[in-house]
């Protein structure tokens, strides 16, 4: 049969593409030893962006240890500990524009191995999904979102569990009251 008599499939729709380039820096050789981290964060920046529909952006992800997030914590929020993630936005360049070709810088995300575990060990969850959730998590404070009343807590959680369960996640914040 010619090809102008050729039955026309459907075409199925194109998969939303993210605009989004992702740079994952492991700098902990705990994080090394896992051999799909970086896979994850791509993958569930990735499922985010496309949830939220960001114009052109990048953004770092930085998996390190509890030493290296401390010292953050403790020198930019005023925590003296470790904690699980830190999100440090982009300063805006000079007269607030990046060329319109160019992708909007989003900032950093730091990922810390120790915190990270010891939360998946303590909540019964697979490293990778807390990894995955902690990620979005990030990212999602890069482009705005946070937690600081309980209204904002909900639409952030209610964002991140939708995206997690696209990626085939479980809930993270279904074992405690809403």
């Amino acid at each position: 049969m010619s090809a102008a008599g050729a039955k026309r499939r459907p075409r199925k729709p194109a998969a939303r593409r993210t605009a989004v380039a992702v740079e994952v820096l492991v700098q902990s050789p705990r994080w090394r030893a896992q051999p799909r981290a970086s896979a994850i964060v791509r993958n569930a920046i990735s499922a985010a962006a496309s949830a939220v529909s960001t114009q052109p952006a990048e953004l770092a992800i930085v998996l390190t240890d509890d030493s290296a997030i401390h010292a953050l914590n403790r020198d930019w929020r005023g925590h003296d500990k470790p904690t699980n993630v830190l999100s440090f936005p982009a300063v805006p360049p000079r007269g607030g524009r990046v060329a319109d070709a160019a992708p909007r810088p989003l900032g950093d995300v730091i990922i810390a191995y120790q915190t990270v575990a010891r939360e998946a060990r303590a909540e019964g969850k697979p490293l990778s999904n807390h990894l995955a959730h902690l990620a979005v998590h990030g990212f999602l404070h890069l482009l705005g979102y946070d937690h600081e009343t309980s209204r904002d807590a909900r639409r952030m959680e209610t964002l991140e569990t939708r995206i997690l369960a696209d990626l085939g996640v479980p809930d993270p914040y279904a074992s405690r009251e809403r």
